[in-house]
């Protein structure tokens, strides 16, 4: 699948849950409906779905990128930048893209800095979830209809691209992510 039509349906998805997707709960509903949007499409169109996300997630594997997750949910593990990224997805392109080119960009997402739920593990599932929906089979199946997939994806980095840093370092946060931090940590 390609990157257009992968965001298509993320759009449709959004356009479906009919409100707004800053919140955790709010993609959430996205999520609902992103299975909603697949789980009538072929297997194949499905699995395809889900190699974009991949694609679009590994696009996301980025230290600066997860130091913003850091700030916008006060503490962020591995996982935590999986469902962060999720939910990055489920605001759409509109705000992906600049995220992923400045991180600092989310400071415009709208995101209430005491409200740390900017996750959504459920949008990691929902190409899983429409597979088994849409052909009766278990999640098991889809996994094994993405190994047998013919594609080559490159393997995501063990480390994230760009520069390391220190995320407690209020320093270098606000000398990387100017705006964010100020939300984030404000100057007491």
């Amino acid at each position: 699948m390609d990157r257009e039509t992968f965001w298509d349906i993320v759009e449709r998805a959004r356009r479906a849950a009919g409100r707004e997707t800053v919140t955790a709960e709010g993609a959430d509903v996205v999520a609902r409906h992103l299975v909603a949007e697949l789980s009538v499409r072929s297997p194949a169109t499905i699995v395809g779905f889900e190699q974009a996300y991949d694609d679009v997630t590994s696009e996301g594997w980025r230290w600066d990128l997860w130091a913003a997750a850091y700030l916008m949910r006060g503490g962020c593990s591995d996982d935590g930048f999986d469902y962060f990224r999720g939910w990055l997805v489920a605001q759409g392109r509109a705000v992906w893209e600049p995220a992923v080119a400045n991180p600092d960009s989310l400071a415009d997402a709208g995101v209430d800095p005491d409200d740390d739920a900017v996750e959504c593990e459920a949008v990691l599932s929902a190409a899983g979830d429409a597979y088994a929906e849409a052909t009766g089979a278990g999640t098991d199946a889809f996994w094994e209809a993405l190994d047998a997939a013919d594609r080559a994806a490159p393997a995501q980095p063990a480390d994230p691209a760009g520069e390391d840093f220190d995320f407690d370092d209020d320093e270098q946060m606000r000398a990387r992510l100017p705006r964010l931090t100020a939300i984030s940590r404000p100057v007491e």
